[in-house]
C-alpha cells in the first residue's frame, strides 16, 4: 500500500546496494555525456528526424508514467496542482527550470494554454556540442514529457511546440501548449510521435524485391529488358532464336540502347548460362594493354609482370564472353581475336603454350564497322565474322511507349538499391519524361530517375526539381558556352566570334565546354564524345580531369 503521507520528491539511496529513489521511483543518476552519447548514436544509426522521434515518444511515455505515479502519490491533488508539480519533477532531474509566463486550464470544459520558457535546457547543451547550431528547434525530450504529461492530465490530446529554440540561435527556448485541434495544420509535428518500425521498412523492401521479381512476367521482359513496343520486342526475338546456339552475335546500336543487358539476357537464356558472364569494355583499356587484358600474360612476358595473370578469355571458359565496343580493338588484337572466333585457339601475351576457349562470343559496337572496314581500320575477314548475326537494338526515342514501364522499372530498382520507399512519380513528371528525346538512351533515363529516387523524401514522390536533364547539341553549326558550362546555338561563325569576344569566352573555356557538353551527349562514354570531337579517348579523359582539378 502506498504512503500517502510521502514526500514525492524525496530523495533516499542506499549506494551499498545500487539503489537510488525520488519517492518510491527508483532512478538511474544518469550523467549528460551518457545522454550526448545516446543523441550521437541515434542520429548516426537513424538518422536526425528518426532520432528526433525516438527521443519525443521516450519524453512522451515518461510524461504519461509520471502524471500516473503523481496521481497515486498525491491523490488529494488537483490538475492545477498536477500541473505544477510536473515541470517541478523535470526540473529535480536536471532536464531544464521552468519559468511559467501564462496558464489557462479548466478540466470540465477542455480549456487548456500553456505559455512558459526553459532555462538551462540540458538537450540544448549537448547538441550544440555535437551538431552545432541546428535549423529546428532541438528540445526533443522535454517537448515530449510536456504533450505526454499534459495529454493524461487533461486527458484529450495536448500538443506543445517549442516556439524558439537556443539550439536553433534564438534567446531563449519558449514553449506553447494548447490541444491538438487548437493547433490548426500539425499532422508533420505529430508524425514524430508515430512508431516507425525497422520490420516494416523490411518489410517494404521485400514488397519491392517482389515487385522487382514480378517484372520479369507480363510485360516486363526480364529484370533488365524492361518494354513492349514492336521495336524492342522485334530485337529480343532475333535474340531469343540464337539462345541455345553458339553462333556469335553481334550487338548494334547508340550509346546507353542496353548492349549490356542484352548481352546478360542471351547469356541467362543461353545454353552457357552455367558459366561465368565476363565483360570487357575494349574502348576503355589501352591499345598497349588489351591484348594483355584479352588473352592474359605469362610471368617475365614484359617488365612488371611478376606473375602469370589470366585473361578474360580464360576467365569465360564454360561461359559468355561480351566485348563491349569492339570496333576500339587494335589491328593487333583483331587478329588474334579472329583466331579465336574460328578455331578457340590463343595464347597468353609472352606464353608459347595454345589454350583453348569454348566461350561463347557477343560482341557490341556502336561504330559503323562496314566503313571502318572501308577506312583500313577494322579487318575485312573479322567484320564478316562478327556480322554473321547482328542485331539492331533500337534507340530509346524510337520506343517512346516503352519509356513509362522503364521508369517504373527503375523507381523500384534504386527504391531498393537505396533502401527508400517511394510512393511514385507525377504525372507531369512523366509526361516530362515521355517527350524527352533521350540521346543517352535507357543509360541516361536510368541515371536520371536514380537521381530522382536519391533526393525525393521519404515515402513522398519524385517531382521535376528532382530531375536533371543532360544539355542537347541542336544540329547547328556553332555554339557558346553559358554561365552553367553548356552549349548554346547562336547563329554563324561571325556570330560565334562576337558572342565569345562579348562575353570574353578564352577558347579553352569554348574547349572545355564542348568536351563537356559532347560527354553529357554520348551518356558518359568517353569513347562515343571522342568520336563526335573528333579527339581521341585519352585527350577527352585529360581535359575532363583538368577541368575538374581546375574547378576545385
Amino acid at each position: 500500500m502506498i504512503n500517502k503521507n510521502i514526500d514525492p520528491f524525496e530523495i533516499s539511496s542506499s549506494l551499498q546496494e545500487g539503489l537510488i529513489f525520488l519517492g518510491n521511483q527508483r532512478m538511474l543518476l544518469v550523467d549528460v555525456a551518457r545522454m550526448g552519447f545516446l543523441r550521437q548514436e541515434l542520429v548516426a544509426t537513424l538518422g536526425m528526424d528518426r532520432a528526433k522521434n525516438v527521443l519525443l515518444r521516450m519524453g512522451y511515455s515518461s510524461g504519461i508514467r509520471d502524471h500516473e505515479w503523481l496521481k497515486k502519490i498525491v491523490p488529494e491533488s488537483d490538475v492545477q496542482e498536477l500541473l505544477r508539480l510536473g515541470p517541478e519533477l523535470h526540473n529535480i532531474r536536471g532536464g531544464a527550470h521552468h519559468i511559467l509566463h501564462d496558464l489557462k486550464i479548466d478540466a470540465n470544459q477542455g480549456i487548456f494554454y500553456f505559455e512558459g520558457v526553459w532555462e538551462n535546457s540540458y538537450e540544448v547543451d549537448i547538441h550544440k556540442e555535437l551538431f552545432g547550431v541546428h535549423s529546428d528547434p532541438v528540445c526533443w525530450e522535454a517537448v515530449g514529457y510536456a504533450t505526454g504529461f499534459c495529454t493524461a492530465l487533461m486527458g484529450k490530446p495536448i500538443y506543445f511546440r517549442e516556439v524558439s529554440c537556443r539550439g536553433k540561435g534564438d534567446s531563449s527556448c519558449r514553449i506553447v501548449g494548447k490541444p491538438v485541434d487548437e493547433w490548426g495544420d500539425i499532422e508533420d509535428e505529430l508524425s514524430f510521435f508515430k512508431t516507425e518500425s525497422v520490420i516494416e521498412e523490411i518489410l517494404d523492401l521485400q514488397s519491392n524485391l517482389s515487385k522487382l521479381r514480378e517484372s520479369v512476367k507480363g510485360p516486363y521482359l526480364s529484370a533488365d529488358i524492361v518494354g513492349n513496343s514492336e521495336e524492342l520486342l522485334n530485337s529480343v526475338d532475333l535474340l531469343e532464336q540464337v539462345c541455345n546456339t553458339n553462333v556469335t552475335v553481334l550487338l548494334l546500336g547508340e550509346t546507353g540502347v542496353g548492349k549490356e543487358c542484352f548481352a546478360n539476357y542471351l547469356h541467362q537464356k543461353g545454353s552457357h548460362c552455367s558459366g561465368p558472364f565476363v565483360a570487357v569494355n575494349c574502348g576503355a583499356i589501352p591499345d598497349e594493354l588489351i591484348e594483355a587484358e584479352l588473352f592474359g600474360v605469362e610471368k617475365g612476358a614484359f617488365t612488371g609482370a611478376n606473375t602469370t595473370r589470366i585473361g578474360r578469355f580464360e576467365r569465360a571458359i564454360g561461359g559468355t564472353l561480351f566485348l563491349d565496343e569492339v570496333g576500339e580493338l587494335s589491328l593487333s588484337a583483331q587478329t588474334k581475336l579472329l583466331r579465336v572466333l574460328q578455331d578457340g585457339m590463343f595464347e597468353r601475351v609472352g606464353g608459347s603454350k595454345t589454350l583453348k576457349t569454348d566461350a561463347r562470343i557477343v560482341a557490341a559496337t556502336n561504330v559503323d564497322l562496314a566503313k571502318a572496314v572501308d577506312s583500313g581500320e577494322f579487318r575485312k575477314d573479322l567484320f564478316y565474322r562478327l556480322n554473321l548475326y547482328p542485331i539492331e537494338i533500337p534507340p530509346l526515342r524510337k520506343r517512346p511507349g516503352d519509356i513509362q514501364l522503364l521508369v517504373e522499372h527503375f523507381v523500384h530498382v534504386f527504391a531498393v538499391k537505396h533502401a527508400k520507399k517511394i510512393a511514385g512519380i507525377k504525372s507531369d513528371v512523366m509526361d516530362l519524361l515521355t517527350s524527352y528525346p533521350w540521346p543517352g538512351n535507357v543509360r541516361e533515363l536510368q541515371n536520371i530517375i536514380e537521381r530522382g529516387v536519391i533526393l525525393a523524401t521519404y515515402n513522398g514522390y519524385i517531382e521535376a526539381k528532382h530531375l536533371s536533364f543532360s544539355p542537347i547539341l541542336p544540329d547547328k553549326p556553332n555554339a557558346v558556352p553559358t554561365s552553367k558550362g553548356e552549349l548554346e546555338i547562336q547563329g554563324g561563325f561571325s556570330t560565334l566570334l562576337d558572342q565569345m569576344l562579348q562575353k570574353k569566352t578564352s577558347l579553352e573555356d569554348l574547349q572545355n565546354s564542348l568536351i563537356l557538353s559532347a560527354v553529357n551527349r554520348a551518356g558518359g562514354n568517353l569513347s562515343d564524345a571522342a568520336k563526335l570531337l573528333g579527339m581521341s579517348r585519352s585527350q577527352v579523359s585529360y581535359s575532363l580531369k583538368k577541368t575538374k582539378t581546375s574547378s576545385e
